[in-house]
């Protein structure tokens, strides 16, 4: 092996190391918001403290209700003097501009006070909590009371007020499919009101209220849900084991194998040509096991191996060193199978597949949320206070239907770069996620497979990331060409630049806010634009624009050098609108 490619090795070998070193301690995540004066004079930023843009979104304050009589009145006050807000929850996950007010003299409103079960109805599988409570509290409280969520994203530290929000989802082709918000049968929420009414009132739609299929994916611009009511399923066992093979059939095979198991998902190491399916299925309450997941990715990490992990990287990319990261992502994908992922038979070790367990240890992991406090020794990878992870997301849904031809012109691309897409690998490769079409306005319009990819984001908006134009092309392709859905809560601006026209019915959404909230006081900039509000667009066109994925180049709008990207002639998708691009070197 090359001396560079055993001193990446070696390097990953060290942050393998750590990844598996258990970690009984944690620093958890402080809190997005943070006010110079009391709750005056506030800031807020997403749990990586830097928006797509890079902007610093300012308040002039900030509120923490702990019941729904006081989220009421503090919507009233803010309605009665025409103040602009926005809700934000606990870790602020998502990473567009969701919480964001406009101006600085907005409110921020903070649900993470309304964290209680409402109510339990086991026989009637009903369960109503408050719309701060994370999901990792909600599994279990399903749980302890003999009920399952089906389907769920793999972090637990979203609320449930996030996750209708955003759309958020877990994986699966079964029944209503794997969206959280098509097993709601119920939500309160406070939007604006007349002044006869208060200013203010509390909505409550049942699963019939048609209204509902707007609030289910809300984008946070009708108001602030405080409370929601699931529907749930008997609490049940799954079986699960991982197989690794090349990914020479991926194409032919991904549609059937979301088909074959109820909860299946594949992760495509793209750069090293594998592909991890995960074979999770239903299984009998008979069969023994109590298997839980605590996924390494999201477990508490030594911030010292993060630091050796972000520094390697950051040189790589100085140096141009594609071959290193290919070395370093077999290290660490090969580590992580190891690990078997964070999969154990009975909550200590893992003994081999299958590993059986109750849906509510298996569905969603995040250990480093609510480890004691160590100073920062250790912490969630990504936290902004430490040299730790630093990534984009780029997550989008294709139809199933095109779905065979999308992966084959990705493999395309990768062989006329072998190289290039080793930075996806080292971050655990794109993960391949099953949805249903769903009822919501903003939903999902049909079936398909949602792509997920993370990936290298420099300190430097100006510098451009290695290969960075064989990933823009993917990206691209995936939006313009083959028509995805961006997913709401993930992505960089380009993602959402004119996505708003995929939507069937998105003018029955804004009826919805029309009526909820006539004065757009939940509304900001951003969700202006990406709703496409009196033609606004997400396109935001400045110094390095294209290498952060805030503008597209079009017919009318060319990318000038300073953008950092030069149009390629001949290439380009749909109509000559979006151009493939190429990295300014």
């Amino acid at each position: 092996m090359p001396e560079h490619k055993s001193r990446w090795a070696y390097s990953a070998l060290c942050l393998a190391s750590f990844l598996l070193l258990p970690v009984m301690r944690c620093s958890p995540p402080e809190d997005p918001i943070k006010c110079s004066s009391g709750t005056n004079n506030c800031i807020i930023a997403n749990s990586y403290a830097t928006y797509p843009d890079r902007s610093t979104c300012r308040a002039a304050r900030a509120v923490f209700p702990e019941t729904e009589n006081e989220l009421l009145a503090v919507v009233a006050e803010a309605a009665r003097t025409g103040t602009k807000m926005k809700a934000a929850t606990r870790y602020a996950h998502s990473i567009p501009k969701l919480s964001c007010p406009d101006g600085e003299n907005g409110l921020i409103i903070s649900t993470k006070n309304l964290n209680r079960v409402v109510s339990v109805n086991a026989s009637a599988l009903l369960l109503t909590v408050e719309s701060g409570m994370i999901l990792r509290e909600l599994i279990k409280v399903a749980g302890d009371a003999g009920l399952a969520l089906p389907y769920s994203p793999y972090w637990a530290g979203v609320t449930v007020g996030g996750m209708l929000g955003t759309g958020a989802h877990g994986s699966s082709l079964w029944g209503k499919g794997s969206a959280v918000h098509d097993y709601v049968v119920g939500v309160r929420i406070v939007t604006p009101a007349s002044p006869a009414e208060g200013y203010a009132r509390v909505r409550s739609l049942g699963a019939d209220h048609p209204d509902l299929n707007a609030v289910k994916v809300s984008l946070g611009v009708l108001g602030i849900i405080s409370q929601v009511t699931f529907k749930l399923q008997p609490l049940f066992k799954r079986s699960i084991t991982y197989e690794s093979r090349g990914d020479g059939d991926l194409a032919e095979a991904a549609v059937k194998f979301g088909k074959q198991y109820e909860f299946a998902d594949i992760t495509w190491y793209v750069g090293r040509r594998k592909a991890l399916y995960r074979k999770d299925s239903r299984v009998s309450l008979n069969d023994l096991g109590d298997g839980q997941y605590d996924f390494v990715g999201f477990r508490s990490t030594a911030r010292a191996g993060l630091a050796i992990d972000r520094v390697t990287e950051d040189t790589m990319e100085a140096l141009g060193d594609a071959a290193g990261k290919c070395a370093a992502a077999t290290v660490i994908t090969s580590a992580l199978s190891l690990a078997a992922y964070g999969l154990t038979n009975d909550g200590k070790l893992f003994k081999g597949y299958p590993v059986i367990g109750f849906q509510h240890h298996l569905q969603a992991s995040g250990s480093c949320l609510n480890s004691p406090e160590d100073g920062l020794l250790t912490a969630c990878p990504w936290d902004p206070r430490i040299t730790g992870k630093f990534f984009y997301q780029s997550a989008f849904t294709i139809p199933l239907s095109k779905v065979r031809d999308f992966i084959l012109e990705v493999q395309k691309i990768r062989d006329l770069h072998p190289d290039a897409l080793c930075s996806i690998d080292i971050n655990n490769g794109i993960l391949m996620r099953y949805v249903k079409a769903s009822t919501a306005y903003l939903g999902k319009e049909e079936d398909g497979v949602d792509f997920d990819i993370t990936y290298y984001r420099s300190r430097d908006p100006l510098r451009p990331r290695l290969y960075e134009d064989v990933l823009e092309e993917i990206e691209q392709m995936a939006l313009f060409k083959y028509g995805a859905l961006p997913h709401w809560g993930k992505n960089r601006n380009v993602a959402f630049d004119g996505a708003i026209g995929k939507y069937s019915r998105v003018e029955e959404f804004m009826r919805v806010k029309d009526e909820f909230d006539p004065a757009g006081l939940f509304s900001a900039e951003w969700t202006d634009q990406v709703l496409g509000i009196e033609g606004k667009t997400t396109s935001l066109v400045k110094d390095g624009c294209a290498l952060e994925g805030l503008c597209v180049c079009s017919e009318d709008r060319h990318c000038a050098p300073e953008m950092g990207y030069l149009c390629r002639p001949g290439k380009v998708y749909k109509d000559a609108r979006v151009c493939s691009h190429v990295a300014k070197n």
